[in-house]
């Protein structure tokens, strides 16, 4: 399966943003999909994934509260809204896909990465 991450961009400490990750060559369904981010000169961390069922969990430290997961299958895809942004919650954005029911917060857990999308937030 191949993933296409977009909506990324400039914006001002409190203000929103839906991140969309695309998934083609493969049976959507059939995958676990999971949010990360990259801040420069940092790890790939967890924000939040969704099960293949629907069932959803996120970075309780970060960003709960905050962000929203949702996937529509009928598109093949996956969205991140990201509400009250945060500078710190500037970073590259990666979706990734597992084909397993449940979501893992562990980066090596995951087959498939799209590219990221650069979430920058000012204040």
């Amino acid at each position: 399966v191949q993933l296409q991450a977009s909506g990324g961009g400039s914006v001002q400490t409190g203000a929103s943003l839906r991140l969309t990750c695309t998934a083609s060559g493969g049976t959507f369904s059939s995958y676990s999909i999971a949010w990360f981010r990259q801040a420069p000169g940092k790890e790939r961390d967890f924000v939040g994934a969704i099960s293949r069922s629907g069932g959803s969990a996120y970075d309780t430290n970060s960003v709960k509260g905050r962000f929203l997961i949702a996937r529509d299958s009928a598109k093949n895809t996956v969205y991140l809204q990201m509400n009250s942004l945060k500078p710190e919650d500037t970073a590259d954005y990666y979706c990734a896909a597992r084909p397993y029911s449940f979501y893992s917060t562990n980066t090596r857990d995951y087959d498939y990465w799209g590219q990221g999308t650069l979430v920058t937030v000012s204040s």
